[in-house]
């Protein structure tokens, strides 16, 4: 053969490897196999060169997601395109009454509730282009699913919907996707429904999420009288026919559109000009713009993420999905089109381009772990090299070797085994302790990618097991769900002995109390946690005690005298204990049971029995007997003499403050700053950013529980918070008052 042409390359490459065990990539590197012997000169080495073995491969790969606000039709989306890429053979709705429900919402609570819980994977192949999708939770309360979701991914799709518009959830993953520069497609979705109104969405879409965007296709009627869509590019109407809107019919734009159509194309070409140098140039000079033209266009602004084509539909009616999936291979990016970074452990974490070739060292990510029937299931994104069953990976985080038994590729809770993936796919492994955002090498490297943005719990519930024999597990159970979701924390109150869990909100910490309850059959009760309260003393009291006990034999004699005071503002200590003894009234060696006796009786105050901190004891004076005295009786001594002068010393409740910073509308930012003033908050802070007003406040933590539910019915789910831990300051009289009552009551019924 004389030449070797730019297509056949890679598959001439295919061919020869098919028939020896070496990897392309090994041929590729120097093998035996001599390129020369097949090259007739210079030309076809350097255009095999040029065209690597896996740059076809790579280039019809897609890696998306599908977020959106919770009910705009996602995993409905998602069941159409699964449906239509022949991955599913019949499609189920998300409430369907035939009991089955959409194929990834696998877990039973999904079904029942009819929400996403946990963000689903699963690959297809439409028009020789493989794509992996990730159908992401649309419940704030699992907003991890979508962080790690998109941190892996390539491109998104936004999905509206037509009558709801831009609402709050889809500000957050909007949000969300420009932290992890995720160029998107927006679909709007439901045109079928009563009140359907794409071009108002569109308008909301520019004004509240600063997109900027235009139409890529006019839909044909709307509402009961949707019937198809004109796609502005290709200057085409498409129609959906068959049961299930298999058949896609391409017809001429119908007449009394032609206008319509015509206005829409050139707000178009446009808006993408107005980002694209190359288009702005033909459209200046008045030159006719090609539907070839125009796509490229679209594509290199889409990528750069300088534009958002907007696609329309309706999934449940079966319309617009099968022109939505062309767009994804059209204007989404194939893995190597976008920049992925590394850090390098070796040089002080310096940061390291990936090109994404699978010729490279093998560098993945850990981005979810699963517990499944067969062990940790953990999902891994490739972004260089080749993992091959069998191989032998290094976990940076950890410094541990580990072989991998098992590679698969997930279809939603199915599995498909397989031998080898590369760079650019999604994979799961068994067998491979880790936890969520760990890096794995060949080893050659030491890279870690950079870690995901996990937001802190903003809520706790003090859960334990209603029969003490199911304790293993509970534990059990606590422990997998810390390990799979970062967003759940688990603690224990050392004081209540309570075990706490954390998290994003109330819904969150139901649905973990609930699979506790189903997945490990463990009734676990649920109650409010205790609020950490402290109590100090706000002057100085005398103290004089003697300790005297006669009982037979060897009595207890002790007497300690002194004072107790608060410590100065911005001690670092919570407890000191001074010895101002002069002379040998007490001899040396009680001393220490002295300090011991006190700071024992500062562990429980009289108040409310919670710890005394910010305390000062200091010892001026006292008496021993020569027989009589003893260890035990200098304790028993300074613990009845702390109670006798507690009470003189005024002492006060403290309770822990949060420092709460809101983001909200600033619409609402009136009945926000009047609900935590009823809250007993203090707002110390008030700036705009946007249309957002950002409000820090110090507020009680005790008033601070159900907020998150509250803060949503206010700001119409607009509004977020975050709240952590600044200080423990006094509490109010009538506060005071009430706690102490409380605290009484409960110890009278005891």
């Amino acid at each position: 053969m004389a030449r070797l042409s730019r297509s056949s390359a890679p598959r001439l490459l295919y061919a020869l490897c098919s028939t020896s065990s070496r990897s392309p990539a090994a041929f590729l590197l120097g093998g035996s196999f001599q390129l020369r012997q097949f090259s007739a000169g210079n030309a076809a080495r350097s255009k095999l060169e040029k065209d690597p073995w896996w740059k076809e491969s790579m280039e019809r790969l897609r890696n998306i997601g599908i977020s959106a606000h919770i009910d705009s039709g996602k995993t409905t989306l998602t069941e159409r395109v699964l449906y239509y890429t022949g991955r599913i053979h019949e499609i189920h709705e998300v409430r369907g009454r035939d009991g089955v429900g959409a194929k990834m919402d696998s877990m039973d609570l999904e079904r029942e509730k009819g929400i996403t819980i946990q963000s689903a994977a699963t690959y297809c192949t439409w028009k020789d282009y493989k794509i992996n999708i990730i159908d992401t939770p649309g419940h704030v309360d699992f907003t991890i699913e979508v962080e790690r979701a998109l941190r892996v991914l390539d491109g998104a799709i936004l999905v509206l919907c037509s009558v709801g518009g831009v609402q709050s959830q889809s500000i957050t993953v909007d949000r969300q996707m420009r932290r992890y520069d995720v160029p998107r497609l927006a679909f709007i979705n439901k045109l079928d429904r009563m009140g359907a109104d794409p071009w108002k969405v569109l308008n909301q879409a520019r004004s509240k999420l600063r997109h900027h965007s235009a139409a890529m296709q006019v839909p044909i009627g709307l509402e009961e009288n949707f019937k198809g869509l004109v796609d502005l590019v290709q200057l085409k109407a498409y129609y959906f026919h068959g049961s299930s809107g298999e058949k896609v019919v391409s017809e001429d734009v119908p007449a009394d559109m032609e206008a319509l159509v015509a206005e829409k194309r050139r707000e178009l070409i446009e808006t993408v000009s107005e980002v694209d140098d190359k288009l702005a140039e033909a459209f200046l000079g008045d030159e006719t713009i090609s539907a070839a033209d125009l796509e490229e266009a679209v594509r290199r602004a889409t990528i750069a993420q300088k534009f958002i084509p907007v696609f329309m539909g309706s999934a449940f009616k079966n319309k617009g999905v099968q022109p939505l999936l062309d767009g994804v291979l059209s204007y989404l990016p194939c893995p190597i089109e976008v920049s992925n970074y590394a850090l390098d452990q070796t040089k002080n974490e310096e940061k390291v381009e990936l090109p994404g070739s699978p010729d490279g060292p093998l560098v993945a990510l850990a981005f979810k772990l699963e517990e499944g029937r067969f062990g940790q299931l953990t999902y891994l994104r490739i972004y260089e090299g080749v993992i091959r069953k069998g191989d032998f990976i290094v976990n940076v985080n950890t410094g541990k070797k580990i072989k991998v038994p098992r590679l698969v590729r997930m279809h939603s809770d199915e599995m498909e085994d397989i031998q080898e993936a590369h760079a650019g796919q999604i994979v799961a492994v068994f067998g491979v302790d880790c936890a969520s955002g760990d890096t794995f090498t060949d080893g050659s490297v030491k890279y870690t990618m950079t870690s995901m943005n996990v937001p802190e719990p903003v809520m706790s519930l003090a859960v334990q097991p209603v029969s003490k024999d199911s304790g293993g597990q509970f534990s059990k159970a606590l422990n997998r769900f810390q390990k799979e979701d970062p967003t759940f924390r688990v603690g224990l109150d050392p004081e209540s002995g309570q075990t706490i869990i954390s998290g994003m909100g109330e819904l969150h910490l139901d649905i973990y109390v609930e699979r506790i309850r189903r997945e490990y059959k463990v009734d676990a009760s649920v109650g409010k946690p205790r609020v950490n309260f402290r109590e100090t003393v706000t002057q100085r009291a005398d103290f004089d005690y003697l300790h005297k006990k006669q009982s037979g034999g060897q009595g207890q004699y002790g007497r300690v005298i002194g004072y107790i005071e608060p410590l100065p503002a911005g001690s670092s200590t919570k407890f000191e204990f001074e010895n101002l003894l002069v002379g040998q009234a007490i001899p040396s060696n009680f001393i220490p049971a002295i300090e011991k006796g006190f700071k024992e009786a500062a562990n429980s105050g009289a108040l409310i029995g919670h710890p005394v901190e910010n305390l000062r004891v200091v010892l001026i004076d006292g008496a021993a007997h020569a027989v009589d005295s003893s260890e035990l009786a200098f304790k028993m001594a300074s613990i009845y003499a702390f109670r006798q002068c507690y009470a003189a010393s005024r002492p006060v409740i403290l309770e822990p403050v949060m420092l709460v910073e809101l983001k909200v509308p600033t619409e609402f930012q009136g009945v926000v700053a009047g609900d935590i003033n009823k809250r007993k908050g203090v707002i110390v802070g008030n700036d705009q950013e946007g249309d957002d007003s950002v409000i820090i406040a110090h507020v009680p933590l005790n008033n601070m529980f159900g907020y998150s539910t509250a803060l949503r019915s206010m700001t119409q789910g607009k509004g977020e918070f975050t709240m952590e831990y600044k200080e423990h300051s006094p509490v109010s009289h009538d506060v005071q008052t009430q706690l102490i009552n409380t605290y009484n009551g409960s110890k009278a019924a005891e």
